[in-house]
């Protein structure tokens, strides 16, 4: 897919990974990029950058998405390209004594934003997709979903979850010429990834927003399902299938690290 000439909507495009992908986008053309986000007045500045529109949006609330895209539609047209791209690092905890954790809390706020938002703005563009023949999704996820997060149940749990859904959608809306990518970076260079202990995660080829903005818009142009600026993450997961004990007793290792290094 080129996005020149089209409707892009970007969630969380206030800052980081999704500001890039809104700054990228509007590089390579696109008719209007419509940047969403919890903080508005970062949405409002990155919108004024790049000629685009913005709306204040909480993706964890279906009112919310939904407003976006009949707001988007209803003013600059079919939308042809919904990146849902928000995310939070909610749940960290280097020392992990209890993978159930003692609330509910980083487990709800995570699986709305993580794992509904993107059912969400499938279940509202879906119908408009189908009735014009087709359309894009790239979902932004992480590494965590395709490997796992040492240190957050809550973020690695919803992360998967998110991956489980981007391929029930693929394969569910392949014949209504439906595209889906997943954008699944390690370690990016943002406030999220500096806000949370350092972990596997951290110093294993850190990539600047910019970057992964770029390898998003070339998987989107080759129409690639699974999206991954970090290509050693490539071969940590055949690792991991080839004999998942051994990666298991690897990871738990790292476990074991963190709370060596942390609990002091």
């Amino acid at each position: 897919m080129q996005v020149a000439g089209k409707v892009v909507v970007v969630t969380g495009g206030a800052k980081g990974i999704g500001k890039a992908l809104c700054e990228a986008f509007h590089r390579a053309g696109a008719g209007k990029v419509v940047v969403a986000d919890l903080d508005g007045t970062g949405a409002e500045a990155v919108a004024t950058s790049i000629d685009g529109a913005a709306f204040r949006c909480d993706v964890g609330k279906e009112d919310d998405i939904r407003h976006v895209i009949e707001e988007t539609e209803r003013q600059f047209g079919p939308i042809a390209l919904f990146c849902s791209n928000a995310g939070i690092g909610g749940g960290f905890d280097p020392l992990s004594v209890n993978a159930g954790g003692t609330s509910d809390q980083p487990f709800a706020r995570s699986w709305a934003i993580h794992v509904m938002a993107h059912i969400y703005a499938a279940r509202h563009l879906i119908p408009r997709y189908k009735a014009r023949g087709g359309g894009y999704f790239l979902n932004t996820i992480s590494a965590a979903g395709l490997l796992s997060q040492v240190g957050s149940p809550a973020y690695s749990t919803t992360k998967h979850a998110a991956v489980g859904f981007a391929e029930n959608l693929a394969i569910s809306h392949k014949a209504d010429g439906i595209k889906v990518s997943i954008l699944c970076p390690q370690g990016v260079d943002t406030d999220m990834l500096r806000s949370i202990p350092k972990g596997p995660q951290s110093g294993d080829g850190d990539l600047s927003p910019e970057q992964v903005a770029q390898d998003a818009l070339r998987g989107i142009e080759h129409e690639t399902f699974v999206i991954l600026p970090h290509p050693q993450v490539l071969g940590y997961m055949r690792k991991k299938t080839e004999n998942y004990d051994r990666w298991i007793s690897g990871m738990a290792k790292i476990q074991a690290k963190m709370r060596e290094v942390y609990g002091k």
